[in-house]
């Protein structure tokens, strides 16, 4: 068996990582996450993360667990929809912009400007000579936020055909996420080798020093969120601020001074 060929067997077949393990690694990850946060906002930061990769490779559960124990007010997460008809004859990347952070936000891009370089492209939204003019401009974009204080962080998830399908599948078949599957992800899913052509001409063309791109496996979501996090934490130097921060609860007062108005509350039936 070639030397490619058994890399390959032995990533397919890595045990995935249990529940109990992943839960105790993510609360670990979870107050580094918010000793983070805190030095966002202390210092004034402004750090951008953009997530992109195929339909089902694990954006949206990875960006869930970053973000699950964190303030909505300092990570946001921006999903931008389709452009509407006004947007649509605005300079492209234009409605990004509003979205980018201010000082001590993170913000973090569900699918980000890089729709051009991989869906619109291929699905045929634009044409290869805006595709092109967008490859060439972007380094220099992110070269301009970078210069302008944002700490710009971008991830792109690999997973292979078949955990796609896998995945995809399931969306079909479980009720609670049939609504992850949209008509554009079926157009997708018989265009492989189209993206993977795709993929690798944005890598060629924005992978910079000053805006990398990073790679994360996502064949064991799990897994992929724990790496990831892990990663994203070391690109952000901070210093622990809850060491001086010490809370303790004040006196509550004595109770029962003010009784409780008889008021005839529309309570929800406990049915559990």
């Amino acid at each position: 068996m070639a030397k490619g060929k058994k890399k390959a067997v032995a990533e397919s077949t890595t045990e995935r990582l249990g529940r109990k393990a992943y839960e105790k690694e993510l609360k670990n990850l979870h107050v580094e996450l918010v000793k983070l946060q805190q030095w966002v906002v202390d210092q004034g930061l402004k750090v951008c993360i953009v997530f992109e990769g195929r339909d089902g490779a694990g954006k949206g559960g990875t960006i869930k667990a970053i973000t699950e124990r964190v303030s909505p007010r300092v990570f946001r997460v921006v999903a931008l929809p389709a452009p509407t008809e006004r947007e649509k004859t605005q300079m492209y990347g234009q409605r990004y912009l509003a979205h980018m952070p201010a000082a001590g936000e993170v913000v973090i891009f569900d699918r980000s400007w890089y729709n051009r370089a991989g869906v619109e492209r291929v699905m045929g939204f634009c044409t290869e000579e805006q595709a092109h003019k967008f490859l060439a401009v972007t380094p220099l974009f992110e070269k301009m936020m970078v210069e302008s204080g944002i700490i710009l962080i971008k991830y792109w998830l690999e997973v292979s055909a078949e955990e796609q399908t896998r995945r995809l599948r399931d969306r079909i078949d479980d009720g609670r996420k049939i609504w992850k599957l949209s008509p554009m992800d079926l157009k997708s899913y018989t265009r492989w080798d189209d993206y993977t052509r795709a993929r690798d001409e944005m890598f060629a063309a924005t992978d910079t020093s000053w805006a990398p791109w990073f790679m994360a496996r996502s064949e064991d979501k799990r897994r992929v969120r724990l790496n990831l996090i892990s990663h994203l934490l070391k690109q952000i130097p901070y210093k622990d601020l809850t060491r001086d921060q010490k809370v303790a609860l004040p006196r509550r007062g004595k109770l029962g001074k003010y009784k409780a108005a008889s008021y005839p509350f529309r309570m929800i039936e406990e049915r559990f």
